[in-house]
């Protein structure tokens, strides 16, 4: 046993578990299918967790939480509506390109967790929508912006780009950058920016 937890990370279960959980959803992923892509035996994981809802925890608590670090970083110091809304559509497209196993597990699997951890999740997520949402209508007062709904616009700018992640192939002809660049000017289309 020894050997088995020598030869393996606390990073290398996550990252195995994340590729597994896309791949077939947390309901779908057993302790031992994670095990065996790491060659060792199913008891080796418990020296790297607790439970195999710890590592669901992990991922998405991980990726909500540097989805948020992402967008305060791009918009900070940003001086208009237009300026904050465009670099936080730029860095949250790009993530959804380079990020997709992560995008996939938190959209489809953050209803899996445990009370309280599901709602700390879930209000951390809604704190980005309403971010997103307070920048849409400060160009709506602004007159950057001509959008009835800030809300409704919010809505569609986020699934738009957390569309990226089921559809974004990292050996196709598109960068994640390029991929960054288009959305945001749809983004900016939704609300009435036009291009920036």
């Amino acid at each position: 046993m020894t050997a088995a937890r020598d030869s393996v990370s606390s990073a290398a279960v996550v990252d195995a578990a994340l590729t597994l959980f896309a791949e077939r959803g947390y309901h779908g992923t057993a302790l031992s299918q994670i095990a065996d892509v790491l060659e060792v035996r199913t008891p080796s994981l418990y020296n790297h967790m607790r439970s195999k809802h710890e590592l669901l925890e992990t991922i998405v608590g991980d990726t909500v939480r540097g989805v948020l670090d992402d967008f305060h970083r791009a918009t900070a110091d940003r001086d208009t509506p237009l300026d904050r809304l465009y670099h936080g559509v730029l860095v949250y497209s790009r993530r959804h390109a380079t990020h997709r196993r992560e995008a996939i597990v938190v959209n489809r699997d953050t209803s899996s967790l445990d009370e309280p951890v599901r709602s700390q999740m879930q209000a951390l997520r809604r704190e980005h929508e309403h971010a997103i949402r307070s920048i849409i209508a400060d160009g709506v007062d602004a007159g950057q912006f001509s959008v009835d709904s800030p809300a409704l616009a919010s809505f569609a700018i986020r699934e738009m780009c957390v569309s990226i992640a089921r559809w974004y192939q990292d050996d196709g002809p598109i960068t994640p950058g390029q991929v960054a660049r288009e959305y945001t000017e749809f983004a900016l289309g939704i609300v009435g920016a036009g291009s920036a």
